[in-house]
C-alpha cells in the first residue's frame, strides 16, 4: 500500500461518508443505480429519487419489467435521460441473460449499456470488494492536483496518465473503502473551486499545493461557444388537456414525452395540417434550456381549442394529458416547466 493510499483509508475511516441509502447493505444494483444517477448529479439530489426507484424496484427483476413510461416518469427532473433509458436497458439483459443477477467480471459489466470503466469499477468494489481502480470526475480532480498531472483529462492520453496513478495507488485489501474515500475526497475536500487544503490527508504529498497551483489542475477544456438554436412548443389545450407527444428514442429527450414542437414559428400551419379547430393563440414568455453542447431557446404557445380533435396528430404516439389527472410518463425538464405553469397562464387568458 503506497503512502497515499494508507493516508486516504486513515481519512475515510475518520469522515468518510458511510451512511448514505446505497452504502447501507450493499448490493451491485444499489450501488449501480447509485452510480449511475450521480452522474453529473449531486448527492443530495440523488438520495430522494434513489429511494423512490428502490422502493419501486427493489430488484433489477422489478426494474426490468417496468413500463419504459414508468421509469422516465421516475427519473424526470434528474436530466440526461439516456441514463434512464440505458439504465432499463441494462435491467433487462440482466434479467434474460444472468437470470437477474447482476454479473461479476469487469468485462461483463463494462458490456452492458451505459457503463464504463469508472462506473463497472465502482459497482464491483464497492458491492463486492473486487480490486478495480476508478477515475470518476472527483477522483480525476484529486489525483492530478496531488501528483501534478498536466493537461485536460478529456485527452486520451492525459486520461490514460490518470488510469496509471489510479492503478498504481488503488490498494488490495480496503479498496471498498479506498474508492468510495477518493470520491469523498473530491466531493468533500478537494472541491473544484475552493479546496481544503488545510484539512486534506494527503496535502503533505500534493504537489500543485507545493507549486500554490491548485487551481490548475485538472486542466480545464479549452472553451467553446455553445451555438444557439430556437424552437417553438405548440401548447394545444382542451377542457383541462393537452397534446403530448412521445419524442423519438434516439436524440434529444429520446423516449420523453413532449409538446409538439417546430423549429420556427410555424404553428398555424401546423394546426391547419391536422385539422385543430383553434379558438385563440397566446404567446407565452420564451426561456432558454441549456444542453451540455447548445442553448435551446423555446417560444411557448398556447392553443386554445374549441374542440378535441378525434384523432391523434398521425404518426406520433400522442396523447391527452390531463393537468388535474396527471399521467405516469417521463417528461422533458421544459416541459414539466410549462406544465406547472400552465394553470396560471390558462386562468390568466380566460
Amino acid at each position: 500500500m503506497t503512502s497515499f493510499s494508507h493516508a486516504i483509508l486513515k481519512w475515510y475511516d475518520n469522515y468518510g461518508r458511510k451512511t448514505l441509502p446505497w452504502q447501507l447493505e450493499k448490493t451491485p444494483y444499489k450501488v449501480w443505480l447509485s452510480e449511475i444517477m450521480l452522474q453529473q448529479t449531486q448527492v443530495t439530489t440523488v438520495i430522494p429519487y434513489f429511494e423512490r426507484f428502490m422502493a419501486r424496484f427493489p430488484t433489477v427483476v422489478d426494474l426490468a419489467n417496468a413500463e419504459q413510461d414508468e421509469v422516465l416518469h421516475l427519473w424526470t427532473g434528474l436530466g440526461y435521460y439516456a441514463r434512464a433509458r440505458n439504465l432499463h436497458k441494462t435491467a433487462q439483459i440482466i434479467a434474460e441473460q444472468y437470470n437477474g443477477k447482476f454479473p461479476e467480471t469487469i468485462e461483463e459489466v463494462i458490456a452492458l449499456p451505459g457503463i464504463g470503466r469508472t462506473t463497472a469499477g465502482a459497482v464491483l468494489s464497492l458491492s463486492l470488494k473486487q480490486r478495480h481502480p476508478i477515475l470518476d470526475g472527483n477522483v480525476k480532480r484529486t489525483l492530478s492536483r496531488c501528483f501534478a498531472i498536466e493537461g485536460w483529462p478529456g485527452k486520451k492520453s492525459v486520461e490514460n496518465s490518470m488510469w496509471a496513478v489510479a492503478e498504481e495507488h488503488t490498494p488490495e485489501l480496503g479498496v471498498e473503502r479506498y474508492n468510495q474515500a477518493m470520491m469523498d475526497m473530491g466531493a468533500m475536500v478537494c472541491t473544484r473551486s475552493k479546496p481544503k487544503c488545510e484539512i486534506c490527508p494527503v496535502n503533505d504529498l500534493c504537489q500543485a499545493k507545493a507549486q500554490d497551483r491548485q487551481l490548475d489542475f485538472p486542466t480545464k477544456k479549452p472553451k467553446k461557444d455553445k451555438p444557439t438554436k430556437e424552437a417553438w412548443f405548440a401548447i394545444y389545450y382542451h377542457d383541462g388537456e393537452v397534446l403530448l407527444e412521445q419524442r423519438p428514442q434516439t436524440g434529444i429527450w429520446g423516449g420523453l414525452y413532449c409538446f409538439p414542437e417546430q423549429p420556427e414559428n410555424t404553428l398555424d400551419d401546423l394546426s391547419d395540417r391536422y385539422d385543430m379547430d383553434v379558438k385563440s393563440s397566446q404567446q407565452l414568455i420564451a426561456f432558454r434550456h441549456t444542453f451540455s453542447h447548445y442553448h435551446l431557446d423555446i417560444t411557448p404557445v398556447l392553443i386554445t381549442l374549441t374542440k378535441k380533435p378525434n384523432m391523434v396528430m398521425e404518426g406520433t404516439r400522442g396523447v391527452w394529458y390531463n393537468l388535474s389527472q396527471p399521467m405516469t410518463v417521463g417528461l422533458a425538464a421544459p416541459v414539466q416547466k410549462l406544465l406547472d405553469s400552465l394553470p396560471y397562464e390558462i386562468s390568466n387568458g380566460e
